[in-house]
């Protein structure tokens, strides 16, 4: 199942100490082609190594384990400068302002309804395209040294422009603009538009 486009696949971390109800979320996020489950976890002290180790984009945490809870879990893991997205799946609505107080993600209640998790991952992807596409011109700038007018035409580029439509908008010539192409080009190391654009989709 997709939802939307993504730079990447999204990498998950399942904790849950109820078996099934681990192996039936990771059944669920299996439908997705965009999410790879990374592990799973049925201990709150083995989650909180793998999840700083391998630092997933989200992590889907049951609220009330032994030993110690989720939000046990997401104040270690946080202690350790590590921050995914956490999301708390239980069966207890009555956790859900307290999950919203500790800046969870999101929050789903067991038996987890594939819709609800689909609108979950919308929202993911949806949040993580807008952040990526404030953060690019920066990253350009600081990585490769993109004057601001170059930043312009590879978003204009990025919007599927010509050179044509770039240099009206911009009030420059065709010319211009096509100089400007090169000299991206030549700066991120790429031989074509099409390069360029699968490299800046995945920086």
């Amino acid at each position: 199942m997709k939802v939307t486009d993504t730079q990447r696949n999204i990498t998950c971390i399942i904790v849950d100490d109820e078996r099934e109800a681990l192996d039936r979320l990771q059944s669920l996020l299996g439908k997705f082609d965009f999410v790879d489950v990374i592990d799973t976890k049925t201990n709150a002290d083995a989650a909180i190594k793998a999840i700083v180790e391998k630092i997933p984009d989200l992590v889907f945490v049951d609220v009330e384990m032994p030993r110690k809870s989720g939000f046990d879990v997401i104040k270690e893991v946080r202690e350790q400068n590590v921050n995914p997205k956490f999301i708390f799946v239980t069966g207890y609505d009555q956790y859900a302002i307290k999950a919203i107080k500790k800046e969870a993600y999101d929050y789903l209640l067991k038996p987890v309804d594939i819709d609800d998790l689909k609108e979950t991952l919308e929202r993911y992807c949806k949040a993580e395209k807008e952040k990526h596409k404030k953060e690019m011109p920066q990253t350009l700038a600081k990585r490769y040294r993109l004057t601001t007018r170059e930043i312009e035409i590879v978003e204009l580029l990025m919007q599927n422009k010509t050179s044509k439509e770039i240099g009206e908008i911009l009030f420059i010539s065709k010319n211009t603009v096509d100089t400007h192409r090169r000299n991206i080009l030549e700066k991120l190391g790429v031989k074509s538009i099409t390069e360029l654009l699968t490299l800046i989709m995945n920086l």
